[in-house]
């Protein structure tokens, strides 16, 4: 695809499809190819353009930065840093409630991000455990910005909502105005799930779930999943009340078996040697 060689399938979504890839200097990449009836829309292939030169201004620390795209080819692509690890998503289905001081680290990894990707004027509307990569370094928001490309299209199929239920915010279930603040409320969720409040059996009382998160953490979370977008924190206000709390992330962020499942995911994308 372009000048990359695809070596591995790592994914599919509503997007299309992620590959690992190879750059010609044999670094590693993630590839992500826009499904074809996509592509064959003119409107869509104009918003992704348009999404793929916002996303290229996102940097920082827990991020994967784009590097390239192919907006004009047949099947439009896009090209990241590959960031070796497994995604929450399946951290939680293998490991279950992480730690205190994990989700801890996650929260302050997150909230960067996310602050990062707010001051470049995006939104990323979909955050969620699947779209957060587990790394040694931290944790990494990936797919930034893009769902909004599809949202022309998305809009022509019957009850279709750019998003995952369970991390939307009210106001994208409603058709209300969307604001960075749809991104505080998938954050709360996303710890939510990481911290083991979540998912919520019915007729649970929301400060009775986050009991099992510390109790800044709980705050910051009930703050975020306020059911008015203007009640709830940004990131920056977020980072702040978490820093306030006077308890440091650890070095070595990641429980044993978290620790072993990164370093399978790494083992198994070392490239062969020649390959």
């Amino acid at each position: 695809m372009g000048r990359y060689r695809l070596t591995a399938r790592l994914g599919e979504g509503g997007m299309g499809t992620v590959y690992l890839g190879v750059s010609p200097g044999a670094r590693r990449v993630a590839v992500k190819v826009v499904r074809e009836e996509l592509a064959q829309d003119p409107s869509f292939r104009r918003r992704f353009a348009r999404e793929v030169d916002a996303v290229r201004r996102v940097g920082g620390f827990h991020t994967a930065p784009v590097v390239d795209a192919g907006t004009d080819d047949a099947r439009p692509w896009l090209v990241t840093e590959y960031i070796p690890g497994p995604s929450l998503h399946e951290v939680l289905r293998s490991h279950g409630a992480l730690p205190a001081t994990t989700v801890r680290t996650l929260a302050l990894g997150l909230a960067e991000a996310l602050e990062g990707i707010h001051a470049c004027g995006i939104i990323h509307r979909d955050l969620k455990p699947s779209n957060v990569v587990v790394s040694d370094a931290g944790p990494r928001v990936i797919d930034f910005g893009i769902a909004r490309a599809a949202d022309g299209t998305a809009l022509t199929r019957t009850d279709f909502v750019v998003g995952t239920r369970g991390f939307l915010a009210p106001e994208q279930l409603t058709g209300g105005p969307l604001t960075p603040a749809v991104d505080a409320y998938a954050f709360g969720m996303v710890l939510c799930h990481a911290g083991g409040a979540a998912p919520f059996p019915e007729g649970t009382v929301l400060e009775e779930a986050l009991r099992t998160l510390p109790a800044d953490l709980s705050a910051v979370v009930g703050d975020c999943l306020r059911q008015d977008p203007a009640g709830r924190p940004t990131p920056a206000e977020i980072l702040q009340r978490l820093s306030r709390s006077g308890e440091k992330a650890p070095g070595d962020w990641l429980p044993g078996a978290v620790r072993t499942l990164v370093a399978r995911h790494q083992a198994a994308t070392v490239p062969a040697p020649g390959a």
